[in-house]
């Protein structure tokens, strides 16, 4: 019997906006994303999100802390 290990795929990368103000100190938090704290009141999430369990593991810790989600976008594929 011959087994095949596929490659792990490439983490998605997604933009995660939240109302309220998070200053860089939650990254950790958040896994690493990159948060920017916007104009208008806003926080942007942005960076690599391994799989979609990751995802989910996001929006537990997003309702935990009880700022409201605004939106949840995935972006094109991010070259190094």
């Amino acid at each position: 019997m011959s087994t095949s290990s596929s490659p792990s795929p490439d983490p998605g990368w997604y933009e995660i906006r939240l109302q309220g103000q998070l200053d860089s100190s939650w990254a950790e938090w958040f896994d690493g994303l990159t948060l920017t704290a916007d104009s208008d009141g806003t926080t942007t999430l942005t960076g690599p999100v391994a799989d979609q369990a990751a995802l989910h593991g996001l929006m537990r810790r997003v309702g935990d802390l009880g700022v409201p989600l605004i939106s949840v976008n995935p972006l094109r594929r991010r070259h190094s």
